[in-house]
């Protein structure tokens, strides 16, 4: 069976853009904003699931308690740990290792920031985090409520895109796309 899998970014948070990885920093009023107006008319959802970093996960909880739904915290749909990048913009990287900078762009999986997670390794355990899902909640539709990593890994695995332009994949603040999940992992984007 397929599950219907809407995936939606948190909003702006208060500490700004950069690199936000495993900090818990909180949504600014535009985030809150961006993320009500995300899912005006969408679903019906069978359920909430959410990445626990407060950017995520207390939207869900607003949003369950409206619908009645119950959210679920999914520790490995969190954002990609960038190590010592954390906290950091681009435009600083490339005043301070912009070849480094540049290695990662250019592929993630070949390079990782400085005591980072490896991409090869968020991309295993976002991918158990899917699997799990499917069997547990197959012909259901679930928000996902999570993060541009997680989204991006994503999409590009139902593009079909080389992991070399997985940071080509556009995730704007408060973005919604949807996926089909089917079994054995095979994802589908839903027009």
């Amino acid at each position: 069976m397929t599950l219907r899998l809407d995936l939606l970014r948190h909003g702006e948070t208060e500490l700004g853009g950069g690199l936000r990885g495993s900090l818990d920093d909180a949504l600014t009023d535009k985030g809150w904003a961006q993320m009500r107006a995300a899912v005006v008319e969408q679903g019906p959802w069978d359920r909430l699931v959410s990445s626990p970093l407060q950017r995520c996960a207390r939207f869900a909880e607003e949003l369950g308690a409206q619908l009645g739904l119950p959210v679920q915290l999914e520790k490995d749909l969190q954002e990609l740990h960038f190590g010592a990048w954390e906290g950091q913009s681009a435009a600083a990287l490339m005043e301070t290792d912009a070849e480094a900078l540049g290695l990662f762009w250019a592929d993630p999986y070949s390079f990782t920031p400085p005591q980072g997670e490896p991409v090869a390794d968020f991309s295993t355990r976002v991918s158990a985090a899917i699997d799990r899902l499917h069997a547990t909640c197959a012909g259901e539709r679930v928000l996902l409520i999570s993060h541009g990593g997680v989204m991006r890994l994503l999409l590009a695995r139902a593009r079909g895109l080389p992991r070399e332009q997985l940071l080509n994949v556009e995730v704007g603040h408060g973005a919604l796309f949807s996926l089909l999940v089917e079994s054995a992992g095979q994802l589908k984007e839903a027009l």
